[in-house]
């Protein structure tokens, strides 16, 4: 008998067994700093877990007490978060990340350091009571202009992102923390966000298809879970993965051989909610085999946890949605508890564990993650940069509120310097008046992707050939010959501190 039976959800369960069992398998978010009196009603009520945003972190010491808030209402619940480090991070989202991103240690390509790293991260987030990390990003990233994955990838090549996904994952687990591969089966191959419209992803052979290399690898080593995608992938199914049988069932569990827990990514987006709506969606997620629904980016209220959940008992009581899926998804959401439990013991009985809050092996990732072309300048420690931001409009992913890292480490090493954000040819004219006898710092994220991001480069240039172009997107482009070119390969604010030791230490 499934624990799930054992608490009385067997055949013939009442409608309040049902919602309290629906409940289990979802994970919302909510809007504030504590937790809403809704919230707290439904995690005593059987809610399997919560996810954290930006809108919820302010101080460590707040989010440490909204966690236990949180446990406190249901022990059992899962707290989660999307802290893959790099470009997106929910901790540091007012600074940038102090560890680089997947694509500057797939750039330095070090296991061992990539381990370190996740470690450094799931010590920062067990300390603060966090127990499943929406990471890492296990996609294998072969296009430029991917607008939502880029730089969250460790990179191309197939084994080299299997690699480091799996030690990455080793890395969160040891410290307690449940790891979370995503965006199966891959979505690096894509020239759409899913957050708006529904990408496709050609996969190929199941059996040799590069996209699923590094879930391979992230399955034998060990993660707790798998996040879906809203890809189409033609010649399996029409519908986005999160929402196939094919995928989410025959390809992950049968195909992979992956037992743990399958998350959905965000119900809301719009791949997904667009055409059939949350609930909807949820009702066709459970049935195509997840078992954890994650709700909440853009909605975080009860209306939209009590609606999904009387879809989901709907869904039962009606036998669209077998009983069995649904308990079988509540028992793989509580299994998951358990193994955070054990994660967490065995961590805390770990010699050597990383210090909560130390970010050694993330300095040294991002030095290391360095690529320089041409003639660093000799600095002059008496004048201050000035720093040219060339700003284009960031994925929902990383969030419109997390600055370039290189911003906060220019402002610790000169307060009260500020960067001009420019979007045209006015605001750089503008800046490089400003900036006689200073150097320039000019900092691009993807021009290959911003004509007008490229044509600006181009004029600082030309105006400024001992100007520094500094890039922290998705390798490959060059400014024009001569100008010195500093790749980051990512916009953590560790990567932006060793850009600034490089250029004025």
């Amino acid at each position: 008998m499934s624990d799930i039976q054992e608490l009385g959800y067997a055949a013939g369960a009442g409608s309040a067994d049902l919602r309290r069992l629906a409940l289990a398998v979802i994970q919302p978010g909510f809007t504030g700093l504590t937790a809403p009196s809704w919230l707290l009603e439904r995690l005593a009520d059987g809610l399997g877990g919560v996810a954290l945003f930006a809108r919820n972190i302010q101080t460590p010491a707040q989010v440490a007490a909204l966690t236990a808030q949180i446990h406190g209402a249901n022990p059992a619940a899962l707290v989660a978060i999307d802290e893959e480090g790099g470009d997106v991070t929910r901790l540091e989202h007012s600074t940038g990340s102090s560890w680089p991103g997947n694509l500057a240690l797939g750039a330095v390509d070090d296991v061992a350091l990539t381990e370190a790293v996740a470690a450094e991260i799931g010590a920062a987030l067990a300390e603060i009571g966090i127990d499943l990390d929406y990471a890492p990003d296990a996609d294998v990233n072969v296009e430029a202009a991917n607008p939502v994955i880029g730089v969250r990838s460790f990179g191309a090549d197939p084994e080299l992102v299997a690699r480091h996904t799996a030690a990455w994952v080793s890395g969160l687990q040891s410290a307690g923390v449940l790891a979370c591969a995503k965006h199966f089966p891959g979505h690096g191959d894509t020239g759409v966000d899913s957050h708006h419209d529904l990408p496709e992803v050609e996969l190929g052979d199941p059996a040799t298809s590069p996209w699923l290399v590094p879930f391979r690898a992230a399955a034998a080593a060990g993660a707790a879970a798998i996040m879906s995608a809203h890809v189409r992938v033609p010649g399996i199914d029409d519908r986005p993965a999160t929402l196939a049988p094919s995928i989410m069932g025959e390809l992950l569990r049968d195909g992979l051989g992956f037992t743990g827990l399958a998350l959905s990514d965000g119900l809301e987006m719009g791949a997904v909610a667009g055409p059939l709506g949350v609930a909807e969606g949820a009702v066709q997620a459970v049935l195509a085999g997840v078992d954890a629904l994650c709700i909440g980016g853009g909605l975080a209220d009860a209306e939209t946890v009590d609606t999904v959940a009387a879809a989901l008992v709907s869904a039962v009581e009606s036998g669209r949605l077998p009983l069995a899926r649904l308990v079988e998804a509540g028992d793989r959401v509580a299994a998951a508890a358990r193994l955070r439990d054990r994660l967490q013991a065995s961590a805390a009985r770990r010699p050597g564990r990383p210090a909560s809050g130390a970010a050694r092996a993330g300095r040294s990732a991002a030095a290391r993650a360095l690529r320089v072309r041409g003639a660093v300048p000799a600095p002059d420690p008496s004048t201050r940069p000035c720093l040219l931001e060339l700003v284009a409009p960031s994925n929902i992913a990383v969030g419109d509120d997390t600055p370039s890292g290189i911003t906060t480490a220019v402002a610790r090493r000169w307060p009260g310097l500020v960067p001009l954000r420019v979007t045209d040819r006015s605001g750089v004219r503008a800046g490089l008046e400003g900036a006689r006898g200073r150097p320039v710092w000019v900092v691009v994220r993807d021009p290959h992707r911003h004509q007008w991001m490229d044509a600006l480069v181009a004029e600082v240039v030309r105006t400024r050939p001992d100007a520094v172009v500094v890039d922290t997107g998705w390798p490959g482009w060059h400014p024009p010959a001569g100008a010195t070119h500093v790749v980051t390969h990512g916009a953590s604010w560790a990567s932006g501190e060793a850009v600034v030791e490089l250029l004025a230490p």
